[in-house]
């Protein structure tokens, strides 16, 4: 019963931090921009239309980070959280160099490594997935890595997609 616990807690606070940070742009909770600083931002970044970035990246740090706190949907709130993480840190981190205090990779990579770390974890017994007799192929590692793997490419598709 301690691991389920100290996994939740690891979800709790992985999962509702990212869910918290997508919300400062999609509602302006929490001190965050709201949606007309975050679309300006990412036409800043050379996402057009920004509006229409923002929302994607808001809503899919909202939803991933939901999934992971909550237990749900095994590696695909990990894998939506990586795809966000590398966009941020190729957009905005990598140029800042490694430590967050100015604004470097650091805090992005620790969001993406514990992420990867929950995906190839049991949920635990206090988790929806639990709840629910999910089973998302939670054995098979390298279906778990094809869907992380997915969510990378899914956050190189979307720096693609900068300055068109």
């Amino acid at each position: 019963m301690i691991r389920d616990v100290a996994t939740l807690a690891t979800r709790a606070v992985l999962g509702l931090s990212f869910a918290a940070h997508g919300a400062q742009k999609a509602f302006g909770w929490f001190e965050g921009p709201g949606p007309d600083g975050a679309a300006g931002f990412m036409e800043s970044l050379g996402f057009k239309p920004g509006a229409r970035f923002a929302r994607l990246s808001s809503y899919t740090e909202i939803g991933s980070g939901l999934a992971i706190a909550l237990g749900l949907g095994g590696p695909l709130g990990p894998a939506g959280l990586i795809a966000v993480m590398v966009v941020a840190q190729n957009a905005v981190h990598a140029k800042n160099g490694f430590f967050a205090q100015k604004g470097g990779i650091e805090l992005g990579l620790l969001y993406a490594v514990a992420a990867t770390a929950l995906a190839f974890s049991e949920p635990g017994a206090l988790s929806l997935d639990s709840t629910l007799g999910l089973d998302l192929a939670l054995s098979d590692d390298r279906l778990i890595a094809a869907v992380l793997a997915g969510g990378a490419l899914g956050g190189w598709l979307a720096l693609g997609q900068r300055g068109r």
